[in-house]
């Protein structure tokens, strides 16, 4: 899933999109609302994660004006802790809001949680044929057997998984799943979705020949 990182204190988005890139997500870093913004006219992401405290353009300015164009989960991370501002974050139009010092795990889960929640899904472990996929731990398991699967390779099966009965394009998984700093390699998609399937052993990934993969159920 690509991830947008607002937040103007170099080494807290350093660290965020660090910790968000080894659990296989794609990350886009931005330094404040505007550029933001300009980021989110090009590529479409699956949350975003906005600090409110910034220069140029702050959170709320970015929250004003990016709710009128996208539905994308917004969660809010900020020092200023009272009910009040938290209240006001989320009329503003994010989607939930998380306080300052935090702890990575919660971050997760939480972007976890809006994502699932923004597809219609708020089932945090699901089996598919035999195949067991728990997206809070990021484990796959085949009946008994458990399945070692790269943090990239979990991340193309949860949006497999996630996006259930609808044909998922190569174009649109690139696209959610590895940002600007990976391998552009035309056959990256390819490679990986042949290693699930070797990894798992279950053909739950059928290929629909110029279109892309699907998980039926």
């Amino acid at each position: 899933m690509r991830i947008l990182v607002v937040e103007d204190e170099p080494d807290l988005l350093r660290t965020i999109a660090k910790a968000l890139r080894e659990k296989g997500y794609a990350v886009d870093e931005a330094t404040n609302g505007s550029e933001g913004l300009s980021y989110a006219a090009i590529s479409r992401y699956d949350a975003i994660v906005l600090d409110m405290m910034m220069p140029v353009m702050d959170g709320a300015q970015f929250l004003g004006s990016f709710r009128k164009l996208y539905s994308t989960p917004i969660l809010i991370l900020s020092a200023r802790d009272t009910v009040a501002n938290r209240v006001n974050g989320l009329n503003l139009g994010a989607d939930d809001y998380l306080t300052k010092p935090f702890a990575m795990p919660e971050l997760f889960a939480r972007l976890q949680a809006l994502i699932r929640r923004s597809l219609g899904t708020s089932e945090n472990i699901t089996t598919i044929r035999g195949v067991t996929i728990n997206f809070g731990s990021r484990l796959v398991n085949v009946g008994s057997r458990s399945v070692d699967l790269t943090a990239k390779e979990f991340s193309i099966l949860e949006m497999l998984v996630l996006k259930k009965n609808r044909v998922v394009t190569r174009t649109e998984i690139y696209e959610h799943v590895y940002d600007a700093n990976e391998d552009s390699m035309s056959n990256l998609v390819d490679v990986h979705i042949s290693n699930i399937r070797k990894k798992i052993e279950e053909d739950i990934i059928e290929t629909r020949r110029g279109l892309g993969y699907i998980i039926s159920v």
